[in-house]
């Protein structure tokens, strides 16, 4: 067949490409034609996992702290500082001279596992001729995780702890980084807390600023302790506390799976630094928190372990828990205290799973979840198969696992694509960091693994190094040459998810990553949006082709057959993958339809840019994101030409209905 191109604008897009890629010195070079073949037929087609593609979501980059966990203070229970007093209380100040205020910690607090409080000495007064206090007052004031951002019309939930020796006259405002802006103001007057008393109040704010504070001011003298003090937007994600604009950034990806809480944070630097499940979970007044001694900073622990079973339920993703195994990064258990581990994670599944009145059931019930969640998938530990005792001790958790839970599926550290493990596992875990030039090769990691054994679960891939910059076009191409093998392979590998997963701009501990953000903005890399063309691979049903053209090994592709679990309309998905530097013509055949493909078209997504080094940022946050257009005439033989370094993709509805864009 001719070349039967798609509609003007398409056409104009590809010339744009060209002229683009000259920036590339490669001018408008072009490969000879190449042919992709389809065979579509039931009889050579083939199930896709329920949960090929997910995310992993780690404590790295303040990625929870201070992004996708809506809170806005930072260290909001004046933990951060340690048991011993007095201690520090960063990020928290001083508003005020010492002549005024004194500000220290003590170990007064209501909570058993929350002992520090502040206690504020205010020595001013507005009243007194000796020491007045300023006009604006004085406190304390938390500026959040670099800044908190405020919206106009936008209503805040504040809560605090307090006790004071006599009664009160204090302002809770939000206010600009300096306090000359007021945004939101509440007063508490008149009122004397003896005892420690919880108070809540909502904040409407009448003006903007995404470099916002929250200070607590007083012109009265008196002695007064604070503990526990929340803002949070009202309007989270579903009402859960995820900040909504990033948790409908994984929500868009259609993640099969959320694996949590991370690789190495789950481990610790140290045993006492490690995740400890039982600590996050119940009134967040009464989570100690913990130093997340990897990537060095503290967290209050408001993402605590139900919050991440519930993020995975309302995104549609199940839950994969990565637990403690006794093995952190520096330390690990004496093997005879392993039993009390072991109990520990089957009173976690107990608790995710568990009957509502069950002993760890009802806790989930009680925090607002009386059914359970669907936990399926238990990882033992985190890269430390090497380790001497990793073995015995996986044995013990996988024996006591699936004796209280058949169903459970088990992760292993041990990779088991180089050999045969020698113990029993459902999946094992593989991690794949590496260049763009050595990733695009592992497009053919698994095709000459055995089919036998157990399945394989690459819970972290990244191009990372001088070319992965904060994420590039060539790393995001790489990696999608990458997935593209995993879906071939799909029969032995079972699950996937990038690593990391966020990065707050002001905390970049790892590059690159796939969604960027700080306090008022976001953007995704392009590694995200490469993401987005295999997010309906879940479920697909996979169909066998070729790609085949002369002296040019630069080009991957594959075909599946998705459906709309809406409409339940269904879709020929074909994405072409070109990592060279020449366009080429392509040829492409479908054959074994078993139903026509709409003579409407399809729609056509591209992924390119003028430069494989390439980058989104806050000014240009899409400037390396999926282009859409109509496709027209599309049919069983089709004719497009395939930029170069891009990935493309055509969604063709296989029956008359309207389009839909997988993108």
């Amino acid at each position: 067949m001719g070349l039967n191109w798609v509609l003007f604008g398409s056409l104009l897009y590809t010339l744009i490409v060209f002229l683009h890629w000259g920036g590339f010195a490669i001018g408008l070079a072009q490969a000879q034609s190449a042919t992709f073949n389809v065979d579509a037929s039931s009889k050579s087609a083939r199930a896709m996992p329920d949960n090929l593609f997910g995310i992993f979501f780690e404590e790295i980059n303040h990625a929870g702290a201070g992004g996708l966990w809506a809170e806005l203070v930072s260290n909001r229970g004046f933990e951060a500082g340690g048991k011993n007093t007095p201690s520090i209380f960063d990020p928290w100040a001083q508003i005020g001279n010492d002549s005024n205020i004194i500000l220290s910690t003590e170990r007064t607090s209501i909570f058993e596992r929350n002992e520090i409080a502040l206690k504020l000495e205010v020595l001013c007064d507005k009243n007194a001729k000796s020491n007045p206090c300023p006009s604006q007052g004085v406190g304390v004031y938390n500026p959040g995780f670099w800044g908190m951002n405020i919206e106009r019309g936008r209503l805040y939930n504040v809560v605090l702890h307090i006790m004071s020796v006599k009664s009160v006259d204090i302002s809770v405002s939000l206010t600009s980084s300096d306090g000359s802006q007021n945004l939101a103001q509440h007063s508490i007057k008149g009122q004397k807390f003896s005892g420690w008393s919880k108070v809540e109040f909502k904040l409407r704010a009448r003006g903007t600023n995404s470099n916002s504070r929250l200070q607590i001011t007083t012109s009265k003298s008196g002695t007064i302790w604070l503990d526990q003090v929340s803002v949070m937007p009202s309007d989270t994600f579903k009402g859960h506390g995820f900040r909504n604009d990033l948790a409908s950034m994984l929500s868009d990806l259609k993640p099969g799976f959320l694996r949590f809480p991370g690789g190495s944070y789950s481990q610790g630097g140290t045993l006492m630094n490690a995740f400890r499940w039982k600590s996050t979970v119940g009134p967040w007044e009464q989570r100690p928190g913990h130093f997340n001694d990897i990537w060095n900073y503290w967290t209050d622990d408001g993402l605590g372990f139900f919050e991440f079973l519930q993020l995975a339920e309302d995104i549609g993703a199940l839950p994969v828990w990565v637990i403690h195994n006794g093995i952190s990064l520096n330390d690990q258990i004496n093997p005879s205290s392993l039993p009390s581990f072991v109990e520990d994670v089957l009173d976690g599944i107990e608790f995710a799973r568990g009957d509502a009145h069950s002993t760890w059931g009802s806790v989930r019930a009680e925090m607002g979840h009386p059914n359970p969640f669907k936990l399926r998938y238990i990882s033992i530990g985190n890269q430390e198969c090497l380790n001497g005792n990793y073995r015995a001790n996986y044995l013990k958790f996988y024996t006591a696992i699936k004796s209280a839970y058949p169903d459970m599926k088990v992760v292993t550290n041990c990779d088991g694509s180089i050999g045969k493990l020698d113990h029993p596992a459902d999946l094992y875990d593989l991690h794949v960091y590496t260049s763009a030039s050595d990733m695009f090769p592992k497009a053919q990691l698994f095709d000459k693994i055995s089919r036998n054994g157990p399945k394989a679960f690459v819970s972290e891939y990244a191009v990372t190094g001088n070319d992965a910059g904060k994420g590039t076009l060539v790393a995001a191409l790489a990696e999608a040459a990458f997935l593209l093998g995993l879906e071939r392979n799909s029969d032995i590998v079972e699950m996937a998810s990038c690593a990391p997963l966020f990065v707050n701009d002001n905390d970049r501990r790892f590059n690159p990553d796939a969604i960027v953000f700080n306090s008022d903005a976001q953007f995704g890399t392009p590694s995200y949006w490469m993401q987005q063309f295999f997010k309906y691979s879940n479920s697909a049903t996979y169909h066998p082709s070729t790609i085949q053209v002369s002296n040019y090994p630069y080009l991957l592709a594959s075909a599946l057959t998705w459906e709309d679990t809406n409409s339940r309309r269904k879709y020929l998905k074909l994405k072409i993958l070109n990592y060279g530097s020449a366009a080429v013509p392509l040829n492409m055949s479908m054959s074994g339809l078993e139903t026509t493909i709409s003579s409407n078209g399809g729609i056509q997504a591209v992924l390119t840019s003028s430069k494989l080094s390439d980058e989104n940022s806050f000014q240009e946050p899409k400037k390396v994101a999926p282009v859409l257009t109509k496709f027209a005439k599309a049919g069983g033989k089709m004719s497009v030409m395939i930029a170069p370094y891009s990935l493309t993709s055509f969604d063709l509805l296989l029956d008359k209905q309207n389009l839909r864009s997988s993108i």
